[in-house]
């Protein structure tokens, strides 16, 4: 059988040295990193790709492993495998750079939780990292990588140096690019328990699989947390192997992150110019695209949120995609986790409790709204 390599993972990256961090950057001097990836999609043969983006000096990664795992920082030992980079077991990325690894045989499926450990044997500086993805992962002084477990770890709510795993897969798998902010990566869900909007998505999935591209904070037209999305695309989304069709789901950001440094939303004439302009690059590239109606945040603990304006805009931009003929098929988030009595808040059923966030069942929702027949997967 013919194979191909596609996506079988992916996590969206931003810099340590942004102004605004909704979660601590972080920096390793002789440590051990463990990180848990949760497989969107499998196949016999796997790479594993690391990035130093945003570094500012090299980054040596001394050894790297990669495991099956059992529990939180535990793993199935006789799945251990050391990748190997050129046939050598270390790397140096430059500052800026970006590596994949040889290839290694370790079949892995759908579902699959693969663990990455890292050994960091000099001071790296401020780390590019997944800030937000509702997952833990975990530091250990020494070289730990190949560790069955990894006791008296710190543990911290953020992924670091990775940005995917490619897997061999029979040629013809197609791929879904879930692209946009929060309610993508996962923030408000239960950590540790895949309970996202896009792993629900999977869930539901019988051919292909949807990988995450969700940065919490990201915005469509500007920068600020992580590149904004028109800046993005080409990287996180065109270039994602084995992509056919990409989910979009952005706007809050963009409506409500300006109120917090006084500063007026973004007008809704311009957030959907950003989203005419992502239509006609992913079918120029020749993907489909599915977008979300923007979200309710009405009642968002978060300073600055509220405007009129900003709510006036996203009830505007949503009965423009309700109506647009700009996407291949349009999933409406916004209506079915609104409050009926208050259309702009969520509804208590799905709030995380900051007035804008979904929880698990806020997530699942979520991803029911996407029609499975628009993805053709």
């Amino acid at each position: 059988m013919t194979q191909q390599w596609v996506a079988g993972f992916r996590t969206a990256v931003i810099s340590p040295y942004e102004k605004i961090q909704l979660n601590e950057p972080y920096g390793f001097t002789s440590q051990t990193v463990r990180q848990i990836l949760r497989m969107a999609g499998g196949g016999e043969q796997l790479r594993v790709r690391l990035s130093n983006r945003y570094g500012r000096s090299p980054l040596t990664v001394a050894e790297a492993r990669v495991a099956e795992g059992r529990t939180a920082d535990e793993i199935v030992t006789e799945t251990d495998t050391a990748l190997r980079f050129h046939g050598l077991a270390h790397v140096t990325i430059p500052a800026g750079g970006e590596v994949v690894s040889d290839a290694v045989h370790l079949p892995v499926q759908a579902g699959t939780d693969l663990v990455l450990s890292l050994y960091l044997p000099e001071e790296t500086g401020p780390a590019t990292f997944s800030h937000m993805p509702v997952e833990t992962s975990y530091i250990a002084d020494g070289n730990r990588t190949g560790a069955a477990s990894l006791p008296g770890a710190e543990q911290v709510q953020s992924r670091f140096y990775v940005t995917g795993i490619d897997v061999l897969a029979p040629e013809g798998t197609t791929v879904a690019v879930a692209f946009g902010d929060s309610w993508f990566e996962g923030v408000g869900t239960t950590p540790g328990t895949n309970r996202r909007s896009v792993d629900a998505l999977n869930r539901r999935l019988e051919r292909g699989w949807t990988v995450n591209q969700g940065i919490a904070g990201n915005r469509l037209l500007t920068d600020g947390i992580g590149e904004h999305a028109l800046a993005r695309f080409e990287r996180d989304v065109l270039s994602v192997p084995g992509a056919a069709h990409v989910l979009v789901n952005f706007g809050i950001n963009d409506l409500g992150l300006p109120g917090m440094v006084g500063l007026p939303p973004a007008t809704a004439d311009d957030l959907i110019s950003g989203f005419t302009e992502l239509a006609r690059r992913a079918h120029t590239a020749g993907l489909t695209i599915h977008t979300a109606t923007i979200g309710p945040f009405a009642g968002a603990i978060y300073p600055g949120h509220n405007t009129p304006e900003g709510l006036a805009a996203r009830r505007r931009v949503n009965d423009w995609i309700r109506t647009s003929d700009a996407f291949d098929s349009v999933f409406d988030v916004a209506d079915a986790v609104a409050d009926p009595a208050r259309p702009d808040h969520l509804h208590p059923e799905f709030d995380c409790g900051d007035g804008m966030h979904l929880n698990d069942a806020g997530a699942h929702t979520m991803a029911a709204t996407v029609d499975l027949d628009a993805l053709r997967l």
